[in-house]
């Protein structure tokens, strides 16, 4: 794995920095991985299947048994179930629009928002609602891993919170290369530890089956929409997992006839395809809760520490149960967190980027990230888990399916939005209604339902309203505006075609007049004002708008 080799950065100076130095530094940061940028060829020198992997090694988090165990104690195993599998469809098919887009042209989800709908400046919003999911996810896997140490090495939770915390800033520092590399050697071990057990129990003690698929739940009642709609709505809160799929996913080769079978398979897999093993350990969540409830009652049911304590108790040593549930935990945590830490560091960093059209350096925001992610630990979040979830879901659905929407109706369909993403400053317009618009109103609907706002008989279907509402107003508006506002401008000014002759983002090299670094094609546009070609970062930064092309070519 190889990254693109660029120049270095000018000798430092006793001279005061100008606006190029500071553009060279941002690039040169930013080059570790390209945040914040379209990831160009060069760097991509990973097979499909090793982006796969990595991918889906982000995804080896706790939550899921726990977030199961909540539904399944709380509405019985076949609502449960059922909730499960509706929320997976709906990630499913909303999802891959968005890694195909992803992992074709190269950019994360925050850049593929910007052309589908919202516009330059209208995407900071989804920005801010992806930076919460890594924050409130880190803070539930954090939750988890301090059980898991409170209860292997007795320590107090707020130590344990502090110390999940602290332990991914080191591993979080590198970027792409640093991330792979983990993920790939810890995926075989966790897959080891969580399946162990689950096929242990079902092979000595088929009984444990009955019970599960039997377990009525508090309300002790069949299936019913309420219950299903209440736990589906929990379950999509982890919708906006696609975005930290398609962080890995923009590293994909390009798609050729040659490895095109291959390179789909990687996508669906590592795209919308993380679901289906994210259903699975729901599922696996409710079964070890109800195999434990008896022994731990209701309240440590849910917590995953306990249910693999239980799982291993039944086949091994006592004098190894203890340690191998705590391993278990901690390499999930890792596994994830560093994740998370990351993905909530690009989405903070480019907002504040976009904003303030300075580049702070992405350090700052992964300690801001798991700042909030630390303080929402110490508040013991994961003692109200589900409405936290719950809530939440409503606007990561309102969003994620605005931007599937109008990638698959609005570009697709109706050819109202362009079929090729654009993300660079002055193509796009500052704020495009059709998406800032669906988006806003699907939210605000669904999040009043969600607070019985419209009444209890409606409150369950809050997360069915933010999907519906942001389904049908996405091409709506997209109708209404005539598309007009896409783009602000057709023409980039550059004479060499964006894409090359099999559709990938062309890999032609050109120099950025401001920071002096050789960047491929997509991730450039023409600087009229001085007869040159200059980068997205170095306009993003660009207090003065001297490089920003005019409106309207």
């Amino acid at each position: 794995m190889s990254t693109t080799e660029s120049r270095p950065p000018a000798a430092a100076t006793a001279e005061p920095a100008t606006p190029q130095d500071a553009a060279g530094q941002a690039a040169q940061e930013t080059l570790e991985d390209y945040t914040l940028r379209f990831a160009p060829r060069s760097y991509r020198r990973w097979t499909p299947m090793v982006v796969a992997t990595t991918a889906l090694g982000g995804i080896a988090y706790m939550a899921d048994f726990s977030i199961g165990a909540g539904i399944g104690l709380a509405h019985g195993t076949g609502n449960a179930l059922v909730a499960i599998a509706v929320a997976a469809v709906v990630i499913f098919v909303t999802g891959l629009p968005l890694a195909y887009y992803g992992a074709r042209y190269n950019i994360d989800l925050d850049l593929i928002t910007r052309g589908s709908g919202f516009g330059y400046y209208g995407s900071v919003l989804t920005s801010v609602i992806f930076a919460s999911f890594t924050f409130i996810f880190f803070a539930l896997e954090g939750s988890i891993m301090a059980q898991g140490l409170k209860l292997g090495l007795g320590l107090p939770l707020w130590l344990g919170y502090l110390a999940a915390t602290l332990m991914v800033i080191p591993l979080v520092i590198y970027g792409m290369k640093a991330l792979s590399k983990l993920q790939v050697w810890t995926t075989p071990i966790w897959l080891l530890l969580m399946v162990g057990p689950l096929v242990y129990l079902i092979a000595t003690d088929p009984g444990t089956v009955d019970r599960f698929l039997s377990y009525a739940g508090t309300d002790g009642g069949g299936v019913d929409t309420a219950s299903v709609l209440l736990g589906a709505g929990v379950c999509l809160s982890l919708i906006a997992q696609i975005g930290e799929q398609i962080d890995y996913l923009r590293f994909m080769p390009p798609r050729t006839e040659a490895n095109k079978r291959t390179w789909w398979t990687a996508v669906v897999m590592a795209g919308p395809g993380w679901v289906v093993l994210g259903a699975l350990k729901q599922a696996i969540g409710v079964f070890l809760a109800v195999y434990i409830l008896a022994k731990v009652g209701p309240a440590a049911a849910t917590e995953p520490i306990q249910q693999f304590r239980g799982a291993f108790d039944a086949m091994m040593p006592s004098w190894m149960v203890v340690p191998l549930a705590v391993a278990l935990v901690v390499i999930s945590q890792i596994k994830i967190n560093v994740t998370n830490a990351y993905s909530g560091s690009l989405a903070w960093t480019n907002s504040f980027t976009r904003v303030t059209r300075h580049y702070p350096g992405r350090m700052i925001f992964v300690l801001v990230n798991l700042g909030f992610a630390l303080a929402l630990m110490e508040a013991d979040m994961f003692s109200f888990l589900n409405s936290i979830l719950g809530f939440y879901s409503n606007c990561a659905i309102a969003w994620v399916v605005t931007v599937a929407t109008d990638i698959g109706v609005n570009k697709y369909v109706l050819k109202l939005s362009p079929l090729t993403p654009e993300f660079r400053r002055g193509m796009l317009y500052a704020v495009n209604p059709v998406g800032v618009v669906a988006f806003v109103a699907a939210s605000g609907l669904s999040i009043a339902m969600y607070f019985h706002l419209l009444g209890d008989t409606l409150q369950p279907y809050s997360p069915v309203a933010a999907a519906v509402l942001a389904f049908v107003l996405t091409p709506v508006m997209a109708v209404v505006t005539k598309g007009r506002y896409y783009l602000r401008r057709t023409d980039d000014g550059i004479t060499e075609p964006l894409l090359d002759a099999d559709g990938n983002p062309s890999a032609v090299t050109l120099d950025c007049h401001v920071c002096h670094q050789p960047y491929e094609r997509p991730d450039l546009t023409a600087c009229t004002a001085h007869g040159a070609v200059v980068c997205s970062l170095c306009l993003s930064t660009d207090k003065a708008g001297d490089h920003v092309l005019p409106a309207g070519a």
